[in-house]
């Protein structure tokens, strides 16, 4: 009952929030990089920092500084949502809020200097991928539902590493948030505040279960995502091209834009390749095998059809410009 009770909160606290951002008019306006032509409202992810609120309420866990975290680089982003903050203001609440989520984790007392500021590119580079990739209607839910999907059942069938209600809370989130922006078009976006606190939430799970089994294998929670992120980084790169410039270069976005698949069948096929790779990370719970064995075993099959396929849409571009 209390989880039925909290999925129709965040509807009601969306349909509010809708009628403010009409209100103060925001919304999101094609650029560049937009994989949209019309103005929808921005900053529904916001049900994201409502759902961290949540918790300082609800059950018995220490959750308090993870939560904080949350609702900082919450904050921050529905800002630069609205007002387009430097880059130098967001990666100052990027690393405060990274730092409560190190604190809660005790990982200043678990790795090394170096291992800490390793940790910290890799979460604030994760968390910048996760809002790269935030590009067309659903894909940021319901690749977040997944993911945490698979975390729920790790941690009610093979170990249990935080308490349910943290992992049933963003996932019911995330399901409402679907009921507006899973559509060809789209009620509201989730916004930089969407994407960002999400991603900040899984990273606090993930973090949480690999340094409890000692296993980075559940990194692979994220493996679509990454691939994507980094190859399209390297691609980039090889064309010289400014990398922190806004760009349409993402492989779905050349599928969505460049190949006018719908929207939501590449949100659907991205989530089910990132499901598929979850259950086989799940099936290997007992495996003697190594990391590196797993990460090869998942990771190059989707780089060798990231390059082949992505490789044969840029030709089809090509030479339909010359065209």
């Amino acid at each position: 009952m209390s989880y039925l009770i909290l999925t129709a909160f965040f509807f009601v606290s969306s349909l509010i929030y809708f009628k403010v951002a009409a209100h103060f008019n925001i919304i999101d306006k094609p650029n560049e990089r937009s994989s949209h032509t019309s103005l929808t409202i921005r900053g529904g992810g916001i049900l994201f920092i409502l759902a961290a609120i949540v918790t300082f309420f609800w059950g018995t866990d220490t959750f308090l500084l993870p939560a904080i975290g949350i609702i900082i680089i919450g904050t921050i982003s529905f800002l630069d949502d609205i007002f387009t903050l430097p880059n130098k203001i967001r990666i100052v609440f990027h690393i405060a809020a990274v730092t409560l989520m190190f604190v809660y984790l005790q990982i200043f007392n678990v790795l090394p200097i170096y291992g800490i500021i390793a940790l910290y590119v890799l979460v604030i580079g994760i968390i910048n991928a996760y809002n790269f990739m935030d590009g067309i209607n659903g894909i940021t839910g319901l690749y977040s539902l997944v993911i945490l999907a698979g975390l729920q059942f790790v941690n009610m069938k093979q170990v249990l590493f935080i308490s349910p209600y943290l992992v049933w809370i963003p996932m019911i989130a995330c399901a409402v948030f679907l009921f507006f922006n899973f559509r060809k078009k789209a009620l509201c976006f989730a916004g930089d505040v969407g994407s960002v606190s999400i991603a900040f939430w899984i990273i606090i799970l993930l973090l949480k279960l690999i340094f409890l089994t000692d296993n980075w294998i559940y990194l692979l929670f994220l493996s679509v995502y990454g691939v994507d992120t980094v190859l399209t980084i390297i691609h980039r790169l090889f064309l010289r091209q400014n990398i922190f410039k806004a760009h349409r270069m993402h492989f779905y976005q050349l599928l969505a834009n460049e190949r006018k698949l719908p929207h939501l069948v590449v949100t659907v096929i991205y989530c089910v390749i990132q499901a598929t790779v979850i259950v086989y990370v799940i099936t290997q719970f007992n495996s003697n095998r190594s990391l590196f064995f797993h990460f090869v075993v998942m990771l190059l099959p989707l780089i060798i059809i990231y390059i082949s396929i992505k490789n044969k849409l840029s030709n089809i571009i090509l030479v339909s410009k010359k065209g």
